[in-house]
């Protein structure tokens, strides 16, 4: 299932206060880049960001995700997506 476009303009939304934030559409899902690098990934209409110890600190209960199924790459799910303050000091 691919995200759509109306939930990667809510995340979008969400971020807005961040300059330097932009996206790039990949194989139906997104890559989210703050400052030119990669900060988080949109997959499946989930917010995954990399499990780097700020990261790990600020969501200590979060479930760990592949981008794909059978995908080895484990990332932090950030549910709580309404809460704009956690996302801007996410990223």
């Amino acid at each position: 299932m691919s995200t759509s476009k109306e939930y990667l303009s809510f995340l979008l939304d969400q971020l807005s206060s961040l300059d330097g934030i932009s996206y790039r559409m990949m194989m139906g899902e997104y890559l989210i880049y703050y400052r030119g690098k990669v900060a988080a990934y949109i997959c499946d209409g989930r917010f995954l960001v990399r499990p780097v110890p700020s990261a790990v600190k600020m969501l200590p209960e979060a479930e760990y995700d592949a981008i794909s199924e059978g995908g080895r790459k484990k990332l932090l799910r950030v549910d709580d997506i309404d809460n704009r303050e956690l996302l801007t000091n996410l990223l």
